[in-house]
């Protein structure tokens, strides 16, 4: 016999070596308020279906924690793909990218609605069964001819240069259906009852509950231009003709890494030149606001947008929201009592919003300076007059905020949305969240610049989506352009700098878990070494080192 405490609950039991982590549920009498998909044993995720041998500290997850919520979306994806082979299949099943609380999937080139029904209810009736979720372990050529006798290639291509000998796929109860999914799985298909399909653009939003809203669906309002722009990156994995890692791996293997990043550079400059191009054809559009996520590129894209704009004869100039902050004194607090720095209401609105007219009417101005460390704002003498011409560009989370510049005139405003939309999937059922790549991406950053360690970066992470979730996505909508920061081939870049970080997490730090995902996640890149291939104005450097540019 071997204690398990069970966090949480306030449980402390004992019990046999080889006892499944359901059991454990059953013998501690545990009451959960919601199904239980998993546990983190000892800081690892596992299933509920893993036997427990030694001392463990055991907590068990539902949809309100993110690994959760992940379980949820992939016993979803499943069944929708069990649903789509068995109703059409000629058409092949493709899960794309994120829109606000749903999945934007399409199945052929157009969806009607009686085929999204018939989608629905063969789901709805595979939750009824309950059946469970087996997990097998396959040896990998077994499993590349499995995926190639059922047409996905796209997994034989990603898992022909994967270095481990073997594959863990999933069967659903006894179905004649096997997939490889990226993640754990919930113990079984009743867990799965609340879920919703709906029609999008040309396919259609598979509908799940999300943390923050565990036991029912969340309001989905569509995101008409968010989507669009989702897409047409999405089209730039076809233009490339790399749209999941197994490509980009063939790619690289083939030696056709440099060809790759230079054609993903010059699609970048081209975006780049043609939101220059729009804010020219609009004069009066004087005040150009950019805003985004964390590792979203904020810095290098406002850097290369303004040499774009002297190129096409403008002269713009540049003003940080870091110097518009309130004194520390009038720094409003979040919830825990700690200084709320992104909440829009730390900046000096009245100040910033009357510089901004003066300036767009041909005053000068003198630009104060904040003092981090006094929580004061100073007068340096640095003093600022521009024509009636000049663009301003003003980088910051809240830039799409009208609230932040609401005493300059709408029309005189062009906002610019900025995140990386990582158009590249893992396969056509396992996508590559945008989280993900910032995640990473953040990393490298932090440990290079600021000298933070991955732990570090990783436990202030819920804190920074909550203010993403607060102060930015809210606004995506208001943007007159949306950019995408993402590089089809960063990840594999990536991968060389974030890997030495994470495995430094020890098994017991609370850390460890993500560490682990992310891991496994970059295990699927071939790296990319050859770092002087990497143009030094592109985004990439922001996060590695090496721009031309001064951050």
């Amino acid at each position: 016999m071997f204690k398990i405490d069970i966090k949480k609950y306030d449980r402390e039991i004992k019990v046999k070596p080889n006892t499944t982590l359901k059991d454990i549920i059953r013998i501690a009498g545990l009451k959960p308020v919601r199904p239980i998909l998993g546990a983190k044993v000892n800081n690892r995720i596992r299933e509920l279906s893993s036997k427990i041998y030694s001392h463990s500290v055991v907590e068990y997850i539902d949809t309100s924690y993110e690994d959760g919520f992940r379980m949820v979306q992939r016993g979803l994806i499943f069944l929708l793909y069990i649903a789509s082979a068995e109703l059409f299949p000629d058409r092949k099943l493709k899960v794309l990218h994120s829109i606000k609380n749903g999945l934007y999937c399409e199945l052929g080139n157009w969806i009607k609605e009686e085929e999204i029904e018939q989608l629905k209810q063969r789901m709805t009736a595979l939750v009824e069964q309950a059946l469970p979720f087996k997990k097998e372990k396959l040896p990998k050529k077994l499993a590349m001819g499995l995926f190639e006798k059922n047409g996905d290639y796209e997994k034989v291509r990603l898992f022909k240069y994967r270095k481990k000998s073997t594959v863990s796929v999933y069967r659903c109860g006894d179905l004649d259906y096997v997939n490889y999914f990226y993640g754990y799985m919930p113990p079984n298909t009743s867990c799965l009852n609340l879920f919703d399909l709906m029609t999008y653009s040309q396919g259609f939003l598979l509908l799940t509950p999300t943390t923050t809203s565990p036991d029912h669906l969340p309001h989905n309002r569509g995101l008409p231009k968010f989507s669009q722009v989702f897409l047409q990156y999405q089209r730039w994995g076809e233009i490339l003709k790399i749209e999941t890692i197994g490509d980009l791996n063939e790619k690289i293997a083939s030696g056709k890494a440099r060809e790759v990043i230079m054609m993903s550079e010059a699609l970048h400059s081209k975006k780049i030149s043609k939101v220059s191009e729009e804010i020219g054809k609009h004069i009066e559009k004087r005040l150009i606001l950019l805003a985004g996520p964390s590792s979203s590129g904020k810095t290098t894209t406002a850097k290369r947008l303004s040499l774009q704009l002297m190129a096409e004869g403008l002269q713009p100039v540049t003003i940080s929201l870091d110097d518009y902050f309130v004194g520390r004194d009038k720094t409003p607090l979040d919830e825990d009592g700690n200084y709320d720095f992104e909440s829009i209401d730390a900046l000096d609105l009245d100040l910033f919003n009357e510089h901004l007219i003066k300036l767009m009417d041909g005053k000068e101005v003198e630009i104060p300076k904040f003092d981090f460390i006094t929580g004061t704002r100073k007068y340096v003498g640095n003093k600022l007059k521009i024509t009636k011409e000049q663009p301003i560009i003003v980088e910051g989370i809240h830039g799409l905020n009208e609230k932040l510049t609401q005493k300059i005139r709408r029309r005189n405003k062009f906002k610019i949305y900025i995140s990386a939309l990582t158009q590249l999937s893992i396969d056509h059922v396992n996508r590559i969240p945008t989280t993900d790549t910032r995640l990473v991406r953040r990393i490298v950053r932090d440990h290079r610049s600021r000298g933070y360690s991955a732990i570090r970066t990783i436990s202030m992470w819920p804190s920074v989506r909550k203010g993403e979730r607060r102060n930015i996505f809210p606004y995506q909508e208001e943007a007159d352009f949306m950019f995408s920061s993402a590089l089809v081939y960063e990840l594999a870049i990536l991968k060389v700098y974030a890997e030495q970080l994470l495995v430094q997490i020890s098994e017991d730090d609370p850390e460890n878990t993500e560490s682990k995902r992310l891991l496994k996640f970059l295990e699927y890149f071939i790296p990319l070494t050859n770092v002087e291939d990497i143009p030094r104005n592109s985004i990439v450097r922001e996060f590695i080192g090496g721009s031309i540019f001064e951050y």
